[in-house]
């Protein structure tokens, strides 16, 4: 029996991914360490047949796509239900000082970021609902076969809460989604099953080991 499998990779590393400031819409780049992972992620996958490569437009996903869309030779179909939340006046700021400058903000979004948002940002409920968007079209699209989704780190776990069944408001407690790691949801007739979540075994050793949160 065919199945549809979705392959979600979160982008390789940033410096917002190693110092743990926000990085919402910022559009950075990645760090030298996260175009290996992106290339490491290629060479381990390149052999598998693909149906299509999605992507946030974001800088850092579109870069990471890059190298199996090159080995590959194709496009890759960039859609904004795929980029990150939105932090809102806390984009490029430290858990600190967002604390600190927007506490009452703060404490609520720690409690329940499903349907609290970052000060001027998104609620969880919002990814949800326009990521889910971007699924259904893919799923209309593509009946089985392998799919590449690179996007971003709350993306990717409220993606995974959705196929779970897990409380939105805990997608920040529950689930684990490290940079250039890769999770794979395939689709078949009893629904979604998770049979990946946050793996980084197709990153040579010393990259594996860095945090990367």
């Amino acid at each position: 029996m065919s199945h549809l499998n979705l392959y979600f990779l979160r982008h390789g590393e940033t410096l917002s991914s190693q110092t743990g400031t926000y990085c919402g819409v910022l559009d950075i780049d990645m760090t030298e360490q996260g175009y290996l992972m992106a290339e490491d992620f290629a060479s381990a996958y390149g052999q598998l047949p693909w149906q299509a490569i999605y992507a946030s437009p974001l800088k850092r996903t579109q870069l990471t796509a890059k190298p199996l869309a090159d080995l590959l030779g194709l496009k890759v179909f960039l859609r904004d239900g795929l980029r990150e939340i939105s932090y809102g006046q806390w984009e490029g700021k430290s858990p600190e000082q967002v604390n600190s400058q927007y506490h009452d903000d703060y404490v609520s979004w720690l409690a329940d970021p499903g349907w609290n948002h970052p000060t001027d940002g998104e609620r969880g409920i919002d990814i949800a609902r326009r990521s889910s968007e971007v699924i259904e079209e893919i799923r209309k699209t593509h009946q089985e076969g392998n799919i590449l989704i690179v996007s971003h780190k709350a993306t990717i776990r409220i993606m995974l809460c959705s196929f779970l069944g897990i409380d939105l408001g805990r997608f920040r407690d529950r689930i684990g989604i490290p940079a250039a790691s890769l999770s794979i949801v395939e689709i078949g007739k009893r629904g979604p099953l998770v049979k990946v979540m946050g793996d980084r075994c197709h990153l040579r050793v010393e990259l594996r080991e860095r945090e990367g949160s």
